[in-house]
């Protein structure tokens, strides 16, 4: 009966030690940083929307395209892997990012407190502003966020724009868009009275257009945006930053933002 028992208490013991060792080896597993997985992995899985020209957006042979397509590819590098591109929708990107479909954003997410308060940013890659954009016949009534009062404006769905127009003036008739296709087209028809969007993005805007919308008054609201990610992930924000100041360091950034602005915007 000893014997038996003796037998009993060793391959318990046994089982409690195999028990423990995959338990380790599980949490040596979990304890890798997400700097370390996408090391692993060999590449940095980054959402984009993939129809914003021109940051990010595919062009006639169904290439993934834009200054931000550009830039990505330029801070794998730095890190020593590849960028891959996972397109979403942007009323979908940062819950897309708390759900793991990728680990970080690059696409013109505006840096505010709200945001900072449940996800980390690098540092700003570019310096914007929010522009009204209106008809020719309203440019010199519609110059100041405060001549929004009252009118139809039209803003990106779930955007820092919508939200600012909310806030700053309560008194404007908001209707969200999921692209600028079908907001410009009822500017100019005259179901909007104006849109707000980032003036990096009216600029592109209203040289693709007939002539018809102008941007009207000067920028306001200025914006910061950078790369957004999961808190709790210091060692890839740093790896990030680093890859950011070195671009910035090397004259590369600059010249990324020249080839597709005409000028310097990221900073």
């Amino acid at each position: 009966m000893q014997l038996s028992r003796l037998r009993g208490l060793v391959a318990a013991a046994t089982l409690a030690a195999a028990g423990l060792g995959l338990g380790a080896g599980a949490a040596v597993a979990q304890d890798k940083s997400l700097l370390d997985q996408i090391k692993e992995r060999g590449s940095i899985l980054i959402g984009v929307e993939g129809t914003y020209p021109p940051f990010n957006y595919t062009d006639e042979k169904g290439e993934l395209i834009g200054f931000e397509v550009d830039f990505a590819k330029a801070v794998a590098e730095e890190m020593g892997v590849k960028a891959e591109f996972v397109p979403t929708k942007w009323d979908g990107m940062l819950a897309g990012l708390d759900s793991e479909r990728f680990d970080a954003i690059m696409n013109q997410v505006t840096i505010t407190p709200e945001r900072e308060q449940k996800y980390d940013f690098t540092q700003p890659y570019t310096v914007s502003g929010i522009q009204i954009i209106t008809t020719k016949d309203k440019a010199d009534e519609l110059t100041t966020p405060q001549a929004l009062e009252g009118q139809a404006v039209g803003v990106g769905l779930g955007t820092n724009y919508e939200e600012w127009l909310r806030e700053n003036a309560p008194g404007a008739d908001v209707r969200t868009y999921e692209g600028n296709v079908a907001s410009l087209q009822d500017l100019r028809v005259g179901r909007l009275d104006a849109l707000l969007n980032d003036r990096l993005m009216a600029g592109y805007l209203l040289r693709q257009s007939d002539g018809s919308v102008v941007a009207a008054g000067e920028p306001f609201a200025k914006q910061r945006m950078g790369i957004a990610i999961r808190k709790g992930n210091p060692e890839l924000q740093k790896a990030l930053n680093d890859a950011v100041d070195s671009l910035r360091k090397s004259g590369e950034l600059a010249e990324i933002s020249k080839e597709w602005f005409g000028s310097d915007v990221t900073q």
